[in-house]
């Protein structure tokens, strides 16, 4: 079951400036509802030579009763940074849009600041994070802009009278005379004078009226892409013109798709929205809530077995899920993530008359049973009879629907009567909420009946096993409520159905499930590498393995007819086993999907096409052919590469070459675990990028017993990692290396000694031509491991070739002056500093991640560095945001692709320890347990 865009998804634009609309024989009207207004300041509120915002500004999260961000607060937090008496304010949301762009009410003051009250929102809206920024007078010259709101002109008909007391504005060069742009983002609006960085002054100057306007035009298309079903999607577009669009509007077969939804720029991404501040309960007790992001922080207790997590939507728009969250029994951290399901809208019922409401909604298929309510059984919780209008809501997860996988509570298993946990074939799952029609109160149901249509169960031997089961949100297991027998049921006058019927009693708010156990079990032994090379020493630890079983359409294993349970295990030095049905009469009975992802990060599974290779699979033939293995892509390349499907096709232990994996029978956990490297087994790989990592005291991330205690080991605590990233953007035809060189800075006992290097490929930017950003790692400074003094890290960022400095930004230029020393950066064709010690954020172009776990801290940096904020996430490089410092380059060809080989060639082959210091070379020589993520809808 795939989602296909057959059409793409297009990105339109008006016919003239953004913003502007014009009817025959008008001219073009700005529409500015508070969104383009442009004012210019008058002389008496901005005496002498003007104003500048300030950067942005972020000291509260819209949890509780709203988002505060009051002048006085940012004073305390930001001593210094603000005026004494600012004369104007800017809000947005931390995507960069306007209040009214998302429908929230808020109060904005230049005195007092910025609140949004949640109470004050629609009905189930609450606020959106809010940074403000201020405007302040710069010293006392008199301004030469006098006046009220100037609206802005694009190229105008020529039958078209322009009043001549109108201007054009734009953001260019500095001069005496400025005004002040009101509203405005440059990621959302068409006129780019104002810096939502806080890298610029922000200032505006009036120019000729007769400055030429450009019709704007596309330049960047979005591609058709396929992905499955929940996976999510991003689209880019891109337009040019004078002034350059700012401002996108994407259509999906003709129906504008709302912004506020989407919240989409020149991107669109289509995904799951977040859970926010949502409840966190470990069995009974609540532990926390989720972020504003949806992000969540887990801390598993040192005895825990079994990690079972629910999760709580406390505007009830969304049904509790109840997950089992695999996590690293040797400690450190895992990155998983949760998908809810939307409750289904409620229907209204006579509680006076039967009801039925069908179950499963799978496109073209028939349901797969309905619930019966019989008149008079909706009660109260004391017991009385409730006759009136009931508002239900049955949400059904339907297995044959392969998307709702994913979003599936539990682990799907039970505790059988020898106490041991035994796994369970899902035909459904469902979710009640009655609810009375006018008071909203809960209500109870006496016995109801569960009607399964016995053609929809397509194992004969599942139809005598068939029962009906709960779940406990405490222990994360089923429990048995019935047993579904066969009984007669009319469907229509010509045609006769049989059902399986069970009945059930709903006193509480509980999932429901259709299931059968299953006894014919096996394991998968899959392991991860951090390449291609696929070295047994390169194997990665921490990361999350998901198999979901899926049950193929007869003859044709490629197009499963439903799923049936799944399962996530977290790798460990010796790979992963994996739980999974299987069967050894038919190899095709049973069929696997199979998944990797490390900190949020898809892995790549080995390609199936255009030619099978065993070597590169993992898995010897003729055992492979059987277990028919095909990558994501086999058969349409526009399909990702992050996943393969197989036959759980159950050894036969009389043939020898089924008894080396990557198959093992149930009774063979042990034999599973301990399989040596050389042994069958199927293989996902982190996608190489070029970069390469030097310390002068060795560390291996993923073992945190490596560390050792000495002055130059680039993490000083063992107990607390913090990983530093610096953005760096280069203007160029190519990717270019990028190295930042550490060095004990202020520590007397490291000063001028050599902590490690780090080299990082710059990454394109799809929107900017000519254009790539490099997050590049240096060593924070900080306590060394004594904890007795503090170093300033000296850190050297040089870009590889012809490259020189040209711009820094300016928040950061003056943070490191006001921070004394400051380091000697006379060198253009590199950036220097005395690393801060302060975590800034995305403003200054540093990130800073802290965790127990390495490698985790770092993909999180990483990840809000390609996004340019501090906190977000992205795998697309945005090279013009959250930047530190710009490179321009004058790399010719030739000289670029030599770079490129020899670099290669030094990341391929690096000296050996013993071949001395690198400081010239690009090719340098060589816990707590914790579950991190983000609930989605």
């Amino acid at each position: 079951c795939r989602l296909r865009f057959y059409s793409p998804i297009t990105c339109r634009l008006p016919v003239w400036l953004v913003g502007l609309s014009a009817t025959p024989g008008s001219c073009p009207v700005l529409r500015t509802a508070g969104l383009l207004r442009i004012r210019a300041l008058r002389a008496r509120s901005v005496p002498g030579r003007g104003a500048e915002w300030t950067s942005w500004f972020n000291i509260d999260h819209p949890g509780g009763d709203g988002d505060y961000e009051s002048l006085e607060a940012i004073r305390f937090y930001y001593r210094g940074r603000v005026c004494e008496r600012p004369v104007a304010i800017q809000a947005r949301t931390t995507e960069w849009e306007l209040p009214e762009d998302v429908g929230e009410v808020v109060h904005v003051s230049p005195k007092k600041g910025f609140r949004c009250i949640n109470k004050e929102q629609p009905q189930g809206k609450t606020c959106s994070n809010y940074h403000i920024r201020f405007l302040c007078p710069l010293g006392e010259r008199p301004s030469h802009v006098e006046g009220g709101p100037y609206p802005l002109l694009a190229r105008h008909p020529p039958r078209c009278r322009i009043p001549p007391d109108w201007v054009s504005i734009v953001a260019r060069g500095t001069g005496p005379s400025r005004a002040t742009l009101e509203g405005f983002s440059r990621r959302m609006h068409g006129w780019g004078g104002s810096d939502p960085e806080g890298g610029g002054h922000g200032l505006l100057h009036p120019l000729p009226p007769s400055s030429p306007a450009e019709k704007p035009y596309m330049v960047l298309h979005p591609k058709a892409k396929v992905r499955v079903a929940g996976q999510e999607v991003t689209f880019c577009c891109k337009a040019s013109g004078t002034p350059v669009p700012k401002k996108y509007y994407w259509y999906h077969n003709g129906t504008l798709l709302e912004r506020k939804v989407y919240r989409y720029g020149s991107h669109l991404v289509l995904r799951g929205l977040p859970l926010r501040f949502g409840q966190i309960f470990l069995g009974g007790r609540k532990v926390g809530f989720t972020g504003y992001k949806g992000s969540f922080t887990i801390e598993v207790p040192p005895d825990t077995q079994r990690l079972v997590v629910r999760f709580v939507d406390r505007q009830q728009r969304l049904v509790d899920a109840v997950k089992v969250l695999p996590f690293n029994r040797r400690g450190g951290a895992v990155y998983q993530e949760v998908k809810m399901l939307r409750k289904k809208e409620p229907v209204d019922l006579d509680g006076s008359r039967s009801n039925a409401i069908p179950l499963g909604e799978a496109s073209g298929q028939e349901p797969i049973g309905e619930l019966v309510l019989p008149a008079g059984v909706f009660l109260r919780p004391s017991g009385e009879v409730f006759r009136g209008t009931v508002k239900a809501s049955v949400t059904f997860l339907d297995p044959r629907d392969m998307a709702t996988a994913s979003a599936a509570s539990s682990d799907l298993s039970f505790a059988n009567a020898e106490g041991e946990i035994v796994p369970l074939r899902t035909y459904g799952m469902f979710a009640v909420d009655f609810l009375e029609g006018e008071s909203g109160a809960a209500l109870q149901t006496g016995p109801v009946e569960v009607r399964m249509d016995a053609a929809q169960v397509r194992m004969p031997e599942h139809l005598q096993k068939m029962k009906l089961w709960s779940l406990n949100p405490e222990t994360g297991l089923w429990e048995e409520e019935g047993v579904l027998r066969p009984a007669g049921g009319n469907r229509g006058k010509r045609e006769e159905r049989t059902f399986l019927v069970g009945n059930l009693e709903i006193r509480e708010r509980r999932l429901f499930n259709l299931d059968v156990p299953e006894d014919r079990r096996c394991f998968v032994k899959v392991r991860a590498y951090s390449n291609e090379k696929f070295n047994p020493y390169e194997q990665l630890e921490g990361v999350v393995i998901s198999l979901i079983n899926l049950e193929p359409q007869p003859g044709y294993p490629a197009n499963p007819r439903a799923w049936g349970r799944f399962d996530s295990v977290v790798t460990g030095p010796n790979g992963a086993c994996l739980p999974a049905f299987c069967d050894g009469q038919r190899p095709d009975a049973y069929s696997a999907y199979v998944t990797a992802t490390l900190g949020g990060e898809e892995l790549e599974a080995v390609a199936s096409s255009p030619k099978l290779n065993p070597n590169a699979v993992g898995v010897s033939q003729p055992y492979l052919g059987k277990l028919g293995y095909r990558r994501l892509d086999h058969d349409d390349p526009n399909l990702k590469k992050t996943a393969f499907q197989i036959n759980v096709a159950k050894p036969d232990p009389n043939n020898v070459d089924e008894t080396n994996g990557p198959i093992y029978p149930y009774r063979s956990l042990e034999e599973c675990e301990e399989a040596p490297v050389s042994a069958n087994h199927l293989r996902f790989y982190r996608v190489e990028v070029d970069k390469y990592e030097y310390n002068v005291v060795p560390f291996k991330e993923s073992d945190l017993t490596s560390w050792t205690g000495d002055y130059l080991s680039w993490w000083p605590n063992p107990q607390e990692f913090r990983a530093c990233f610096i953005k760096v953007q280069i203007e160029g035809p190519q990717e270019y290396m990028v190295r930042s060189r550490n060095v004990g800075g202020s520590h007397p006992r490291t000063r001028g000694q050599l902590y490690g290097l780090r080299d990082t490929r710059s990454v394109r930017d799809t929107l900017l031509e000519n254009t790539s950003g490099a997050c590049v790692e240096f060593k924070c400074s900080g306590m060394l491991f004594d904890q007795s003094l503090v170093d300033r890290t000296l850190v050297s960022i040089v870009p590889q070739g012809s490259c020189h400095r040209t711009a820094v930004n300016s928040l950061l230029r003056d943070y490191l002056s006001r921070h004394p020393p400051v380091a000697d950066n006379n060198h253009t064709a590199a950036f220097t500093m005395l690393a801060p010690v302060d975590p800034l954020g995305h403003n200054y172009g540093i990130y800073t991640v802290t965790d127990q776990n390495p490698r985790l801290a770092k993909e999180i940096a990483i990840g809000r560095c390609f996004d340019g904020t501090s906190d977000g996430f992205s795998r697309e490089m945005k090279a013009d945001a959250g930047t530190a410092v710009t490179f321009t380059s004058f790399c010719p060809n030739y000289l670029y692709r030599r770079q490129k080989k020899s670099s290669k060639q030094a990341l391929l082959n690096p000296p050996s320890p013993g071949q001395g210091t690198p400081l010239n070379s690009w090719g340098a020589p060589g816990p707590r347990k914790r579950v991190r993520g983000h609930g989605r809808m």
